[in-house]
């Protein structure tokens, strides 16, 4: 394995000048268990863990090594661990606050699309779906979200066009993961040997996405039950996986603790289009509904604005 199919770059290159000549070498983190990592570097892949220095100036939990996280570390000491001493500045970094943790949980870092994954049956939840969009837009990636089992559904047409109205930069794709050609439109996102994430609640199909991306099984898959249309959750931690084709694929467990992460947080910026119109509206507190010289009906009328996208940015409104 090389370290440019880990996406390492003339960017990375330079980030990791300032150890260079030193007896580090670049790696990165390629799966996270409780005390220890997994880290890839040009020559081979190695066990991890961190010095007593990174984990007393590191600020939060987030602050430490992650899945995705390129790294400078020591693997001088032979038939030994590697020792991961400094982590490089990240680009993006998927965060989440879950349910009864006090601190935030850095699920993958070094991400530049987000695949959010749902299905046409009992997961389908918009409002959950507006949060996966936030948490990818404060991340720092690109969203992309996949609706999975489109053979199990009818009603592929209107969904997709509620979940359109969530985010102007957010593409909509229908796939059945089980189907090879029908995932095919999706390598397009992991040209120039990017990174892809995949979130998504429990069995929704990321652990069979990742098999056909990847074009191997590496993860394990349950059967989808038949009364409710939901596969049973699978992936039990997260971990990088290089893709012979190019590019690599993280996924993760299902995000049960999601819906605990502030609303207020997790809103912002996800409608700044409509709110930038707004400032152009005749009057300050404009309700974009009846108001003479309003700047986002407008739009609407001239076809720049979705009016399911201005429905879900009034409906938040509402609720806040």
């Amino acid at each position: 394995m090389s370290l440019k199919a880990l996406g390492w770059d003339a960017r990375w290159q330079e980030k990791f000048g300032a150890y260079r000549g030193d007896r580090l070498v670049p790696a990165r983190v390629v799966a996270e268990h409780r005390s220890h990592y997994r880290i890839a570097t040009e020559e081979t892949e190695i066990s991890a863990g961190t010095t007593g220095r990174l984990r007393n100036t590191s600020d939060q939990r987030t602050d430490l090594p992650g899945v995705g996280d390129f790294v400078a570390a020591d693997l001088s000491e032979r038939d030994s661990p590697a020792t991961i001493e400094a982590v490089l500045p990240r680009t993006s970094a998927l965060i989440r606050k879950a349910s009864g943790k006090p601190e935030p949980q850095l699920l993958a870092a070094n991400v530049d699309v987000v695949f959010i994954v749902t299905s046409m049956g009992g997961d389908f939840n918009l409002p959950r779906m507006k949060r996966y969009h936030a948490l990818v837009r404060q991340s720092g990636a690109a969203p992309v979200v996949l609706v999975n089992k489109s053979d199990l559904e009818n009603n592929v047409v209107e969904l997709a066009s509620e979940i359109e109205g969530l985010g102007h930069d957010m593409p909509v794709h229908v796939i059945s993961a089980r189907v090879r050609e029908s995932v095919q439109v999706l390598e397009q996102y992991f040209a120039g040997y990017r990174t892809v994430a995949l979130i998504g609640s429990s069995g929704v199909g990321k652990s069979t996405l990742t098999n056909q991306l990847l074009g191997r099984d590496a993860q394990a898959t349950q059967e989808v039950r038949d009364y409710d249309g939901r596969g049973r959750h699978t992936t039990t931690s997260r971990q990088l996986l290089v893709r012979s084709q190019g590019g690599a694929i993280i996924d993760t467990p299902g995000l049960r603790g999601l819906e605990t992460l502030d609303a207020t947080e997790a809103h912002a910026g996800a409608f700044d289009d409509i709110e930038g119109l707004a400032l152009q509206c005749r009057f300050r507190n404009c309700r974009h509904d009846t108001e003479p010289d309003c700047a986002v009906r407008a739009a609407v009328a001239r076809g720049d604005l979705e009016v399911a996208r201005l429905s879900g940015y009034i409906q938040q409104a509402g609720a806040h």
